[in-house]
């Protein structure tokens, strides 16, 4: 299990690394096409994956519940969180979205039979949101943007459909987690496309090689390669242990924005990543192992 901690940094660091390329990707993309070139790349990239690697699917999960879990993992998330920053700043909507863990374990005991939630699982999860907090701490103080309830409650409803569909990704069975990532990423990328066909998108008059490639890191990497370290982890550790990549992606984000933009990375970023640290310690009790594994394997 030693593994589950270099997943969950190696996750944290690769979705950390996509608001770099997205702010470059937006020079020349609107974020709709951008949401549909990730999505469909890393499909694309998982299915050459699953059949260079000859990896089949044992038919154990109907499509059904693959189009279910897109739909709560990315159709209305990718729908909700975006109005709903609109209306909040991304400080704020930061920390809303760092709730999934609490929606997971909110909704754990309903949708998983059995199981239990450990007090260090509860406990990493208050103490990461916490450090969640104190990485934006200045901007809610500074009241950057203005509040509107409706936005943040869009923005709530996109973090729980979060936290239903990681839980959801644990029940599909004893599938290969490649053609989990496949299947579920397809969906998504057929959702996310009808969607955009729907409400119309403005297509960009001139590209760069530095945004197309942009949307290539997004698609390959930030969408295919970590969706199918994403499942390996719930299915090793759980989804409350996996959920706390939700702290670790902003936490990471600030410092490749420091390290290659050089953004100013404050005290508060220091607090925040020591937390964050002391959270995912808390996971290392044998009674939060045993908790998660047997989630993972329900």
């Amino acid at each position: 299990m030693k593994n589950k901690y270099f997943l969950l940094a190696l996750i944290g660091l690769i979705w950390g690394s996509q608001f770099i390329f997205q702010k470059i990707a937006l020079t020349a993309f609107p974020p709709q096409l951008i949401g549909v070139g990730r999505a469909v790349v890393g499909f694309l990239t998982l299915f050459i994956l699953c059949k260079i690697l000859k990896v089949n699917s044992r038919g154990t999960t109907s499509w059904v519940i693959y189009m279910l879990i897109g739909l709560l993992e990315a159709s209305i998330p990718f729908t909700l969180i975006p109005w709903g920053q609109q209306y909040v700043s991304s400080s704020i909507a930061s920390v809303l979205i760092g709730t999934i863990p609490f929606f997971v374990i909110l909704f754990t005991p309903l949708l998983t039979h059995g199981s239990k939630i450990s007090r260090s699982s509860i406990l990493s999860v208050v103490v990461g949101f916490l450090g969640l907090v104190s990485l934006f701490a200045p901007g809610i103080l500074a009241g950057e943007g203005s509040i509107n309830i409706l936005g943040p409650i869009a923005i709530l409803v996109g973090a729980a459909s979060f936290g239903i569909a990681l839980l959801l990704l644990s029940k599909c069975g004893d599938e290969h987690p490649l053609i989990v990532a496949r299947n579920v990423l397809g969906s998504a990328s057929l959702q996310i496309l009808l969607i955009t066909l729907v409400t119309g998108v403005k297509l960009p008059s001139s590209l760069t090689s530095d945004a197309i490639l942009s949307v290539a890191y997004l698609g390959v990497m930030c969408a295919g390669i970590v969706y199918f370290l994403y499942m390996i982890l719930i299915a090793e550790a759980g989804p409350i242990f996996t959920s706390l990549t939700n702290y670790l992606v902003p936490t990471f984000g600030v410092f490749i924005g420091f390290v290659f933009a050089q953004e100013n990375v404050g005290l508060n970023t220091w607090i925040a990543l020591l937390l964050i640290l002391i959270a995912v310690a808390f996971n290392q009790g044998s009674g939060s192992n045993k908790t998660e594994s047997s989630q993972a394997h329900s």
